[in-house]
């Protein structure tokens, strides 16, 4: 699963890295929670990529209750062309969720260790997500998406079970826009040869720390 994120890269910086066209500006974030605004990228009708803020738990199109989005966090990759909150936005609107690393917990005797994991290079990543447009009985519209998760690489098993979808660069343009038969095959772990972990404080578990100590490897006292 994928629970908590951090994203501390300016607009500026995203912006150039993704290729966007058109980038809203965000602040940043150290310890990102489901049911917030998080910045997500996707490719318009026009064919221009363009980042806007969207909440983070999936609520489908077809929804009575938007209520379903605080369940739909994740998508697993194994089953995520097969069930129904999720086959229809997997075939039609995927989405790339940058982040700068994102948090896991790993239960460590009497309680649960969290970990860090970002990208050896500290560039940003992209997490393999998923958006919807779901329309409210007074006619209002909620964009919501979520992160596509998978089995851990070789970095995260000694971690957790599970890890987020992270996409190569290489593969960006085609997990927007190509077929879904193209880009089943990019759900999977990432080379974990890029990849780095370590531990960091347990503030981390408390949706209201948010700082850039919360990324930093943990201290004695933490």
């Amino acid at each position: 699963m994928c629970g908590r994120y951090a994203l501390d890269s300016p607009p500026t910086l995203i912006k150039a890295r993704f290729r966007l066209d058109e980038c809203i500006d965000f602040a940043p974030r150290y310890n990102i929670p489901p049911g917030t605004e998080i910045p997500v990228i996707r490719q318009s009708p026009e064919g221009k990529r363009v980042l806007h803020l969207l909440r983070w738990g999936l609520v489908p199109h077809w929804a009575k209750d938007p209520a379903i989005g605080n369940k739909l966090n994740n998508a697993r990759g194994e089953s995520v062309a097969e069930k129904p909150a999720f086959r229809d936005a997997f075939k039609r609107r995927r989405c790339l969720i940058p982040a700068s690393g994102f948090y896991e917990w790993h239960t460590e005797g009497k309680f649960k260790q969290p970990y860090f994991i970002s990208l050896k290079s500290g560039e940003p990543l992209a997490m393999a997500g998923l958006w919807e447009s779901w329309r409210g009985p007074e006619g209002e519209i909620l964009r919501t998406a979520c992160i596509i998760t998978t089995g851990p690489n070789a970095v995260m098993a000694p971690i957790h079970d599970r890890m987020p979808v992270i996409l190569e660069p290489v593969h960006w343009a085609a997990w927007l826009a190509a077929p879904v038969d193209e880009i089943a095959g990019l759900v999977r772990p990432l080379d974990p040869e890029g990849m780095q972990a370590w531990p960091v404080s347990r503030r981390v578990s408390k949706a209201v720390d948010d700082d850039p100590a919360l990324i930093e490897p943990a201290s004695d006292s933490d």
